[in-house]
């Protein structure tokens, strides 16, 4: 198949398919001989798996991680739940950090009076 078409059997953007092999993170396709890529099953299922990774959140290194322990068949499910383990405890960092910003933040919104005047708390604590 073409690259349009691996596009759409994967859910990734030709341009992200480009992008993914010129970064390694994918090997690069096989040509015709006019030079158009051409794309297996085999290469749209690393695709998927990548998309689905990345919708998870996972960084483009932890996908190549992944991925590699993904193809080692002799490897440990341990040193995958560890990989999973360290990123569910930085998401968890994460949404402490963005619970204290949005709190912050409530708090500045409910002090600012949303009136016509122009003093407002919330820029006052942000000059501050």
């Amino acid at each position: 198949m073409n690259i349009g078409q691996a596009a759409d059997a994967s859910g990734v953007t030709a341009k992200m398919i480009r992008y993914y092999e010129s970064i390694g993170l994918v090997a690069a396709a096989r040509r015709t001989e006019a030079g158009y890529r051409i794309y297996s099953q085999a290469d749209v299922q690393i695709l998927r798996f990548i998309k689905r990774s990345r919708d998870l959140g996972f960084s483009l290194e932890r996908i190549r991680t992944l991925l590699g322990l993904w193809k080692d068949t002799d490897r440990k499910s341990s040193d995958v739940k560890k990989l999973a383990s360290q990123y569910i405890t930085e998401l968890d960092q994460d949404i402490l950090k963005l619970q204290s910003i949005r709190d912050q933040l409530e708090q500045l919104a409910i002090c600012c009076q949303g009136d016509n005047r122009p003093n407002c708390p919330i820029l006052e604590e942000l000059a501050s």
